[in-house]
């Protein structure tokens, strides 16, 4: 039987692909391994630059699979993707036996699917996790053998075994948490900053809205606002001549590291409908207007928005009925009204969940002793 004192925790989280899977398995990541000095932990993910880039930065081992989603695709690339699955899955062995979890924790996207499939058939505990309002078919399926199954939004709860489901919430970075609640009640006071977001995926359509609305609205206001704007990869230059042509001040950036302290600044918000973008502009009592990428798999941005505009704290639009000219009518009331942008950011605070990661720790550590003791008693009556 193992030494507990002497057993140094091992951890792998599984996922990927968007920053929206991505950011949560960190987020635990951290707290395990504050939580449990030695933690020991290894990233299974994919190839995409997103994942790299970000694992990279912040100094953890990561290792990818071969492995594609289905859903979506045309009947030729499915077969492809289904004959990966066999060799993803040995490799997803390989791996597990080599780095000897305790825990096998999966944050969504297909390469959880092999990950998890590998780890139960190991015998190894397994949790999964589920951003959305509506899960994905990785995660549907993997509610079926999975130990234990956390979910962000209400509603979701639905889709899984009621047996095994936790209503968490969404586990958000722990240094924007803390600056979250360093930050004090928002004052607001001109020029006012508006931020925009458009996410991993989508932000394109999202950018030229944008750039329409402040030509029409926001470069006649008075003062202009100073505006903080994630373009993505594409658009950055393009957006940056644009609204220097417009006068406005504007810091523009494909990505922004430090999100702490980009949403300390923001007085409102225009961005996607992502859960974890969401968790975190909750966290930080933000105002936004919601514009969900209509493309995401079930519609679910949409669903996932809605809590927040029921809520109180957002504004949300359909892309197909938005113009720039609309979007620019709707920041510029919002900009005018100080008591409703402050009503908004108390609704918005209302919802958030700052404690999901604390919530997903201390139930993950008590289904491993829980395990941990039953394989004992195996072995004793053996």
């Amino acid at each position: 039987m193992k030494d507990e004192k002497a057993h140094c925790m091992r951890l792998i989280i599984t996922g990927g692909g968007t920053g929206g899977h991505l950011f949560p398995g960190i987020s635990l990541a951290q707290a395990m391994m504050q939580t449990y000095p030695g933690c020991e932990v290894l990233f299974i993910g994919t190839e995409r630059k997103v994942d790299k880039t970000a694992l990279a930065d912040l100094g953890f081992v990561a290792m990818t699979i071969k492995s594609q989603g289905i859903k979506g695709k045309n009947a030729a690339a499915k077969i492809r993707a289904m004959l990966q699955q066999p060799a993803a899955l040995f490799e997803a062995v390989r791996i597990i036996r080599k780095f000897g979890p305790d825990l096998v924790f999966g944050v969504g996207g297909y390469v959880t699917g092999p990950v998890i499939l590998a780890a139960r058939l190991l015998g190894v505990t397994t949790c999964i996790h589920e951003q959305n309002s509506i899960p994905g078919l990785a995660n549907r399926l993997l509610g079926h053998i999975a130990d234990r199954i956390f979910v962000s939004l209400p509603g979701s709860e639905k889709y899984f075994s009621p047996a095994k489901t936790i209503l968490s919430g969404n586990p958000v970075r722990s240094k924007i948490v803390k600056t979250a609640n360093q930050v004090a009640q928002k004052k607001y006071q001109e020029p006012l900053t508006l931020l925009i977001l458009g996410g991993s995926q989508g932000a394109q359509r999202l950018n030229s809205l944008m750039l329409e609305a402040a030509a029409s609205s926001l470069a006649d206001r008075t003062p202009i606002p100073n505006i903080i704007h994630q373009t993505g990869e594409h658009d950055e230059i393009h957006v940056r001549q644009k609204y220097a042509e417009l006068g406005i001040n504007a810091r523009v950036q494909a990505f922004f590291s430090d999100m702490a302290e980009i949403y300390s600044q923001a007085d409102l918000v225009v961005s996607r409908a992502g859960a974890t973008t969401l968790a975190e502009l909750t966290v930080f009592h933000k105002p936004v207007i919601l514009v969900p990428f209509p493309f995401a798999a079930d519609n679910h941005q949409e669903i996932n928005g809605r809590y927040l505009v029921e809520a109180g704290g957002a504004r949300m639009f359909r892309q197909a009925e938005l113009d720039g000219k609309k979007l620019g009518m709707e920041i510029t009331r919002l900009l005018a009204d100080t008591k409703l942008l402050a009503e908004m950011s108390i609704n918005s605070g209302k919802v958030a969940k700052p404690e999901a990661t604390g919530t997903i720790v201390s139930i993950c550590m008590e289904l491993m002793k829980d395990k941990l003791a039953e394989n004992s008693g195996k072995i004793l009556a053996f």
